[in-house]
């Protein structure tokens, strides 16, 4: 048997939200993503764990500053001495679109960090590459469609045919390697990429591009004993209840609202040849975020409608909270902005979004053309339309009153 833990997009430098920490330097939300990878880091040095694999995505950006490089660069130098034996493949956000350049975690291939391993190139490797451990591994990281069109020489086809090439080149690939693997000991695939029928995340606000994907069918190949998966945000296993597993952990913490009410987690996994166990480990203290949207109506007790859609106050501590309210224009001036916030100065960060309603446009009977109507009957028909005037009949009279007195020509008045 062989104990991994795998987990996959760290985005470490995620920093869209909050302030800096002033003892750090450090933006606040970074820390966030730092301290679910230190629970990981520790888990895996206490559980003991033959083999860690990272999934991919390091780093949102793809030139990280050395400050961030420097934080996730401490914490694989815990596991590397340690002695657990680390994967780390290389993702999208991991790779710089120019030719030519390194990717964001080429500095432990070029140290030669002891017990960790960078993949950026598909490999099938066997034991002897990894450590002495009893196990296959079939990797693929993030490869650029740049590199994979000049490559396979497909410069000349659209970008769907393009897509459709390389999914066939893969899974020849995969298909090949699977028909050289040892039958007798676990294998694993690992992959940075998009897997038919997962369910997408956040992902699809960062990702460039179309993706090419991997088929599912390909992937529940009996001889694959795990497949370990980054890319997609959302923790799933695409093949639950059945061999083999087909994990995507998720990201490591919330990147925005479309993850308020996603769990983050990593997994360990016993890997036997036939028999894989999946365990599941909820990463703790992952920043809350609070996604609350309120649509209000004439008839509404405005004030009251608010505050019965905000949880209490101290579901709102140190959480990172949006709260969307569209209204009719005309209540405006009642939406009370300042006890909102008050309501919710114990957040992270608090966001109040106001988007009023004006009314749809006024449509004239079939009968009917704008041109059979007079300025007044127009100008009254947009009035009634913006909600103006609506307070009473005199209001809206005199309206008209004053705009006749505008409309009427010095030739009307002699």
């Amino acid at each position: 048997m062989v104990r991994i833990l795998h987990f996959a997009d760290a985005h470490i430098d995620m920093a869209n939200y909050g302030r800096h920490d002033p003892a750090s330097g450090l933006p606040i939300r970074v820390l966030d993503f730092l301290k679910s990878l230190d629970e990981i880091i520790a888990q895996a040095i206490e559980q003991k764990v033959d083999l860690v694999i990272f999934a991919g995505d390091a780093y949102k950006d793809r030139s990280p500053s050395p400050t961030i490089q420097r934080e996730w660069g401490r914490r694989i130098m815990r596991l590397s001495k340690a002695d657990i034996p680390t994967i780390l493949l290389v993702g999208n956000h991991d790779t710089s679109p120019a030719l030519g350049r390194a990717n964001t975690l080429e500095s432990f291939q070029t140290l030669e960090v002891p017990n960790v391993l960078v993949i950026d190139k598909p490999q099938f490797l066997n034991p002897s590459d990894l450590w002495g451990l009893p196990v296959q591994i079939l990797a693929l990281p993030w490869i650029p469609r740049s590199s994979l069109i000049a490559n396979l020489g497909l410069n000349s086809l659209d970008l769907k045919n393009i897509n459709e090439q390389i999914e066939e080149r893969l899974t020849s690939l995969i298909t090949d390697w699977l028909g050289k693997a040892n039958p007798a000991l676990p294998c694993i695939l690992t992959a940075h990429a998009t897997v038919q029928g997962a369910k997408y995340g956040a992902e699809r606000s960062i990702m460039l591009g179309n993706d090419f994907m991997l088929s599912g069918s390909l992937l529940r190949d009996a001889r694959l004993d795990y497949v370990a998966l980054g890319h997609i945000h959302s923790a799933q296993n695409l093949n639950e209840g059945n061999h083999p597993p087909i994990v995507y952990p998720g990201s490591i913490e919330r990147v925005d609202f479309s993850e308020a009410f996603d769990k983050k987690y990593y997994v360990i996994a016993d890997i036997k040849r036939g028999k894989t166990t999946v365990n599941w480990h909820e990463l703790q203290g992952v920043r809350p975020f609070v996604n609350l949207l309120l649509t209000l109506h004439d008839t509404e007790d405005v004030k009251k409608s608010i505050f019965d859609i905000i949880p209490p106050r101290e579901q709102l501590n140190d959480a990172i909270v949006r709260l969307i309210i569209e209204y009719p224009l005309d209540q405006e001036a009642i939406i009370p902005d300042n006890e909102i916030r008050d309501y919710a100065s114990g957040a992270f960060e608090f966001q109040l979004i106001k988007h009023p309603i004006h009314s749809s446009r006024s449509r004239l009977p079939d009968d009917q053309s704008i041109n059979d109507l007079t300025p007044s009957e127009l100008l009254e028909l947009y009035l009634r339309a913006h909600q103006t005037g609506n307070e009473g009949k005199d209001e809206l009279r005199e309206l008209i009153q004053l705009a006749e007195e505008i409309f009427r020509s010095p030739t009307d008045e002699t």
